[in-house]
């Protein structure tokens, strides 16, 4: 990993597993220092999805600045491309205020495609869809096609039938293996000056948090936000429904789950999405100063930050 040297102040970047503080940390961070926040949770960018995305409340987003907020409908699609774009426009529009980006939330590939530029693999929609059409309801196939073709990616991916589909077809456009490509973007430098953190808290402290969170949730309104939602087509939508829990709320809205059992699956799906977090962020981001539990975050943030700024001003 390669860092550039720019005379710009840092990007700040806080990254962490869902419900692990970072909306809180960066709001305490624009207390200390002239800062505006650019929330890199994909989810958050849709208008009236607020309860089920922890959106930031409207008077922290009227204390602080926050962008890559209620961008988009419910209907539109969000893709990679359209949001490290706008993100970059962002970024370049708080730097010409003299302010400081802070980038916090938990959507580990757009953080590392705003830092490293976008995934060079390639893609072929066509043959996407014959693949999806051929190995629908056949992971065993799928598995023994793709330990034929790209045993590396095989051994990595062997219980992800979606990224062995993605595999197979980045071996089939290009004939090499997709693990050795992904090491090559891993070894692209750094498109901006970051200090960057990953908030590591322990599981069973990250678990209880989430929990607590979904009760919170759910007792503010979340039924009723995704009542409105389904009603104005949400588990139609191309991404927004992906979101957790709505869908999960729609099947307690139809009757078909207990309030009991719909509470319980959004927690595991939470902690399954948690889990897959913390193993982003410890392989994916060599740039990052991992937090531990029982550092003060903001003292340490704030005193990087002095030296860095420092050292800027020195160049």
């Amino acid at each position: 990993m390669k860092r550039k040297n720019m005379n710009n102040p840092p990007l700040i970047i806080i990254m962490g597993p869902t419900a692990c503080g970072k909306s809180s940390l960066a709001m305490k961070l624009a207390d200390r220092i002239p800062a505006e926040i650019l929330s890199t949770d994909s989810m958050q960018v849709y208008q009236r999805m607020n309860i089920g995305t922890a959106k930031p409340s409207d008077k922290a987003r009227e204390k602080v600045k926050h962008h890559m907020i209620d961008i988009l409908d419910i209907r539109d699609r969000i893709d990679i491309y359209f949001y490290v774009e706008k993100a970059k426009a962002a970024i370049k529009d708080i730097l010409s205020k003299k302010k400081i980006p802070v980038l916090a939330g938990g959507s580990g590939l757009y953080i590392k495609s705003i830092l490293y530029g976008l995934d060079p693999l390639p893609s072929d929609p066509e043959l996407r869809l014959q693949l999806v059409n051929r190995y629908t309801d056949k992971n065993e196939e799928l598995r023994e096609q793709v330990k034929k073709t790209d045993i590396l990616a095989y051994r990595k991916f062997k219980d992800n039938p979606r990224k062995l589909l993605r595999a197979l077809e980045v071996f089939n456009i290009t004939g090499k293996s997709i693990t050795l490509q992904q090491e090559q973007w891993n070894k692209q430098e750094l498109k901006f000056n970051v200090n960057s953190y990953n908030i590591q808290i322990d599981r069973k402290t990250l678990f209880k948090n989430i929990t607590l969170r979904t009760e919170q949730m759910l007792r503010k309104g979340w039924i009723d936000e995704t009542e409105r939602l389904v009603k104005n087509g949400l588990l139609e939508t191309p991404t927004a429904r992906q979101a957790i829990g709505y869908f999960i709320i729609a099947e307690y809205l139809n009757g078909r789950i207990t309030y009991e059992q719909m509470e319980a699956r959004i927690i595991s799906s939470t902690k399954k999405y948690a889990r897959r977090q913390e193993t982003w962020f410890r392989h994916q981001h060599p740039e990052t100063v991992n937090l531990s539990q029982g550092t003060d975050y903001l003292k340490k943030i704030i005193n990087d930050f002095e030296k860095s700024s420092e050292l800027s001003n020195s160049e």
